[in-house]
């Protein structure tokens, strides 16, 4: 029950976060839209744990935070906050990186998940 609870707390959590965050038109306004492409990855036998293509819209929350997907990770996952507001700063159209995943657990490495990942931002002319 207590997890079933933790999590309950999690998601309420997640969800103050992204409202807090604002929009993306609202913080954004000259952005069309964000493509975030991600590959993560795990220790292990089958490093590539899932591909993933996030899209980011005028009409969404500008919460770039991607949780860990290594079960058991806890306070973990990968924020592209930083990344994605310096792009827009410099109006960057592309930018590729690396992040490690800094969550801990019992039983994990502290290198235990990373992402790679490939950044594409429109914008409107102005």
């Amino acid at each position: 029950m207590a997890h079933k609870q933790n999590y309950v707390d999690k998601m309420e959590l997640t969800k103050q976060q992204r409202i807090a965050s604002g929009l993306v038109s609202e913080r954004f306004p000259e952005v069309l839209d964000i493509v975030v492409h991600m590959t993560y990855y795990q220790k292990g036998l089958n490093p590539v744990m899932m591909v993933r293509i996030v899209n980011f819209l005028p009409s969404r929350h500008a919460y770039f935070n991607m949780d860990c997907m290594v079960k058991g990770c806890a306070d973990g996952g990968f924020d592209l906050t930083s990344v994605i507001t310096k792009m827009i700063k410099n109006h960057k159209k592309t930018g590729k990186g690396k992040l490690v995943c800094n969550g801990k657990s019992e039983g994990l490495a502290s290198d235990h998940a990373s992402i790679d990942y490939d950044i594409m931002i429109k914008y409107s002319k102005m």
